[in-house]
């Protein structure tokens, strides 16, 4: 897990965000349990208090569940809720990069070839 300093985001955010991807996109599963507080603040050098946060942050979301004893555990994800956080996510990112045109001078339509290509580079890669 990688923490930036000079991000700007709270660390406990940087690692709610880190843990989040990796249970939306299925590395960390249904029942999997997330390192121990301890041991990941022992790990990240950072405060006990920030990983706290950072798992009551996921718990609140639904992502986990803290077992008296045991830590938190990766809860059961619902396949349509997982797609609407991606399209959210997807949304987001489109926005930005809209965005991002618009400050460059880059049309609507020079943006749509790009996307275009882009995802062609993708599927060509992954075949």
């Amino acid at each position: 897990m990688k923490l930036l300093q000079s991000s700007g985001e709270p660390i406990y955010q940087q690692i709610a965000s880190q843990f989040r991807e990796d249970i939306l996109t299925g590395r960390l599963k249904d029942g999997d349990y997330l390192p121990s507080i301890r041991g990941l603040a022992r790990e990240l050098k950072i405060s006990v208090i920030t990983t706290v946060k950072a798992y009551e942050t996921l718990e609140s979301e639904g992502l986990v569940t803290a077992m008296q004893g045991k830590g938190y555990y990766v809860n059961a994800q619902d396949t349509e809720m997982l797609r609407e956080q991606h399209l959210r996510k997807t949304e987001e990112y489109l926005v930005l990069a809209i965005e991002s045109a618009e400050l460059a001078g880059i049309t609507e339509k020079e943006l749509s070839e790009m996307l275009n290509t882009l995802v062609k580079i993708k599927k060509e890669d992954n075949i």
